[in-house]
C-alpha cells in the first residue's frame, strides 16, 4: 500500500483541502476522564474553520499559543494560519521570565493558553505588552479572559448566520505566518520567521522519503512546540490521514504505545536508546539473552535468504512495545550503533532525518532502501546542498538553499545576515557529502575545539564512543590549558549507578572512576594521538538539557571551567 503523491501545496488553506479526502478518518485520540475519546477529521476541519472565523471576528493578528501537546493547541495552530494570522508557539516548560519576555519580544495580542501560565501572562501585562485578548484552553470566561470552549462556539454562530470571513481568506504563502523560538542551547532564543510555504514544501518533499499511511498511529509526545514534532508527528502525520494520538505523559509512553496501537514512534535519540537498554536488562534478568543472540543469528541468516520472521520470533520483545510499531522517527542527535541494530534485528525499521529549526525542519533523511552507516540520509529533492570552505578531508560548514529555508529572524536583522548570504543557509554544522550524495555531520562549527598544534576535534565524535560504554548514559568532552604551550582533552562522564553496580558490585566512585578510565583508555588507542581523552571527571548528575534534550553545551563547559 502505498499513498497517493498528490500535488504539492503551497500553504494551509491547500493543507485543509488535501485531508478532507480522509474526514471520515479518526485525526485525534486522547484522554477525557480516562476514557479514549476520538476526533473525526470532519470534525476538526470544522474546528478549524470555527475558532478561525472567531479569531477573524477579534481582529487578532499575531497570536501565542502554550500548554500540553493537545486537540485544541493543533487546532489553535492551523485556526490562527489558515485565517491568515501568525502563530507563535512557546516552550511550556519555560519559567515564568521567559514566558514573558517571548510574549514581549513576539509582539502578540492574543494568546491561546492553560490556566496554569495565568500568573506569568497577568505578570508581563503588568509590566506592558501588546496582548489584548486571552483565550484559555481550560476556563470559564471571566473578566479579560475568554474561554476557548465559548469562542469555538461563537464561530460556529458566525458561521451559521452567514459570516464567510474565514473562506474569503487569500493566504499570501510566502509572507511571515508563525514565529519558532530557538531551543536555548545558546544564551538567547532567536525568532525563526516560517512562512506557510515553508513548512508545506517540507512536508510534499519528505512525502517523496517517508511513507506514512491513513492506517498509521503516531504517538505526540516531545513537546509539541518544537518543529520537528509539530512538523513530523502532527502536520505531516495529519497530511497523510493516519491519527495522532496524545501521550499522557513520559511514564506512560509504553502503556500509550500499546492501548493506541502506535505504528509510528517519532522520537529522539535518548528515548529510544533508554528503551533499548531496558529490553537488554529484562532480557539479562531472565536469563535470555544468549537465547535472543543465536535467534537473531538464525533470523538474519533467513534475511539473507529473503525470509522475515523477525515478528514473529521476537513478537514478545515488540508486544513490550505495544506490538504494532512498524518504523522509529529520530532526529535532534545521532543515535548508539547498537541501538540501531538492535531495533533492526526485532524487524523495526528506523529512519533518521537531520534538520534545523530555520529549514522548516528537515533538511536530509534516510529512505527505507537507502541508507549507509555513519551518514544522516540524503538532502530533501527540492533543497541545494554544498559544504563551505571544504579541508583536506572534505569537511566544512553544511549550507543549504530551497522553499524550506527561514525567511529570516524576527526584530534581527543582524543575525539574520549573519546566517543568510544570497539564499543560502549555514547550518553552524559542520560535515560532508559523499560521493553517493549521502550527508555526514562531524560536529557543530560553534563546537569545535582548535587545539594549539592546528588539529581540529569534533567532541560529538569522541562523545559517541563514551557513550557505547553500557553503563555510560551521556558524556560531554572539553579542552583545557595544560600548560601555556598544551592544551588537553577532558571528558565529564555521566554514569548510571544501577548498571555499574551490576557490572562490578558495590564500590566506591574513585573505584568506579578507574573502572571507566579504563575503558578511556581502550578508546583512546583506536583514536589519534591528539584525540586522546586525557583526563575524566564522573557523576550521576545529569547534564543539563532543553526540553528537546539536547545538552546545553555552553552551560556544561561554564560549570567545568
Amino acid at each position: 500500500m502505498r499513498n497517493d503523491v498528490s500535488k504539492e501545496i503551497s500553504n494551509f488553506k491547500e493543507y485543509i483541502e488535501r485531508i478532507k479526502k480522509f474526514k471520515k478518518n479518526i485525526a485525534f485520540k486522547y484522554k477525557e476522564n480516562d476514557q479514549i475519546k476520538e476526533i473525526t477529521y470532519e470534525q476538526y476541519i470544522n474546528d478549524i474553520k470555527s475558532l478561525g472565523t472567531s479569531l477573524i471576528d477579534l481582529d487578532a493578528k499575531k497570536v501565542v499559543v502554550i500548554g500540553n501537546n493537545s486537540y485544541k493547541w493543533c487546532t489553535t495552530y492551523l485556526a490562527t494560519t489558515t485565517a491568515g494570522k501568525v502563530i507563535v508557539p512557546i516552550d511550556k516548560a519555560l519559567t515564568d521570565v521567559e514566558i514573558g519576555n517571548l510574549i514581549k519580544r513576539s509582539e502578540a495580542d492574543t494568546i491561546v493558553y492553560e490556566k496554569k501560565y495565568q500568573k506569568a501572562i497577568d505578570e508581563v501585562i503588568k509590566q506592558g505588552c501588546n496582548l489584548k485578548h486571552q483565550i484559555c484552553m481550560d476556563a470559564e470566561s471571566k473578566k479579560d479572559v475568554i474561554s476557548y470552549d465559548e469562542l469555538l462556539e461563537k464561530g460556529k454562530k458566525l458561521i451559521e448566520n452567514g459570516n464567510d470571513k474565514y473562506d474569503n481568506v487569500k493566504i499570501n504563502d510566502n509572507e511571515m505566518s508563525i514565529i519558532l523560538f530557538t531551543s536555548g542551547t545558546t544564551n538567547e532564543p532567536k525568532g525563526v520567521m516560517l512562512s506557510q510555504n515553508n513548512i508545506c514544501s517540507n512536508m510534499t518533499a519528505l512525502e517523496k522519503y517517508l511513507k506514512i499511511y491513513p492506517t498509521d498511529t503516531l504517538l505526540s509526545f516531545l513537546p509539541i512546540h518544537h518543529t520537528f514534532e509539530c512538523t513530523i508527528t502532527f502536520l505531516f502525520g495529519i497530511y497523510n490521514g493516519a491519527t495522532v494520538a496524545f501521550c499522557d505523559g513520559l511514564r506512560y509512553i509504553q502503556q500509550n504505545l500499546k492501548e493506541y496501537k502506535v505504528s509510528v514512534f517519532v522520537a529522539v535519540p535518548l528515548v529510544l536508546e533508554t528503551m533499548y537498554k531496558k529490553i537488554q536488562k529484562t532480557l539479562k534478568e531472565q536469563g535470555k539473552t544468549e537465547l535472543i543472540e543465536k535467534m537473531t543469528k538464525i533470523s538474519n541468516g533467513l534475511l539473507k535468504c529473503h525470509i522475515d520472521l523477525r515478528r514473529i520470533i521476537f513478537k514478545k520483545i515488540l508486544d513490550s512495545l505495544g506490538g504494532h510499531i512498524r518504523i522509529m522517527l529520530y532526529g535532534a542527535a545521532p543515535m548508539g550503533k547498537d541501538t540501531i541494530v538492535g531495533y533492526t534485528n526485532f524487524g523495526i525499521e528506523q529512519i533518521q532525518g537531520y534538520g534545523l529549526t530555520e529549514t522548516s525542519p528537515v533538511i536530509s533523511a534516510e529512505t527505507n532502501d537507502r541508507k549507509r552507516p555513519g551518514s544522516i540520509g540524503l538532502v530533501l529533492p527540492n533543497l541545494e546542498c554544498k559544504i563551505e570552505d571544504p579541508d583536506k578531508d572534505g569537511i566544512g560548514e553544511i549550507t543549504v538553499k530551497g522553499p524550506s529555508v527561514m525567511l529570516g529572524y524576527y526584530n534581527n536583522e543582524k543575525a539574520t545576515k549573519e546566517v543568510l548570504k544570497d539564499g543560502w543557509f549555514s547550518t553552524g554544522d559542520y560535515g560532508y557529502i559523499d560521493e553517493d550524495g549521502f550527508l555526514y555531520i562531524t560536529g557543530r562549527k560553534k563546537d569545535v575545539i582548535v587545539l594549539k598544534n592546528g588539529e581540529n576535534v569534533y567532541p560529538q565524535e569522541i562523545e559517541e564512543l563514551i557513550n557505547k560504554i553500557p553503563y555510560v548514559k551521556e558524556s560531554i568532552v572539553y579542552q583545557r590549558g595544560q600548560s601555556k604551550t598544551d592544551t588537553m582533552l577532558c571528558a565529564k562522564i555521566v554514569y548510571d549507578t544501577e548498571t555499574i553496580k551490576q557490572t562490578f558490585g558495590e564500590k566506591t566512585e574513585e573505584q568506579y572512576k578507574e573502572e571507566i578510565w579504563k575503558q578511556i583508555k581502550e578508546i583512546n588507542k583506536d583514536l589519534p594521538l591528539f584525540k586522546h581523552i586525557k583526563k575524566i571527571e564522573i557523576t550521576t548528575e545529569e547534564l543539563e538539557k532543553t526540553t528537546t534534550q539536547k545538552v546545553k553545551r555552553y552551560k556544561e563547559l561554564q560549570k567545568v571551567k
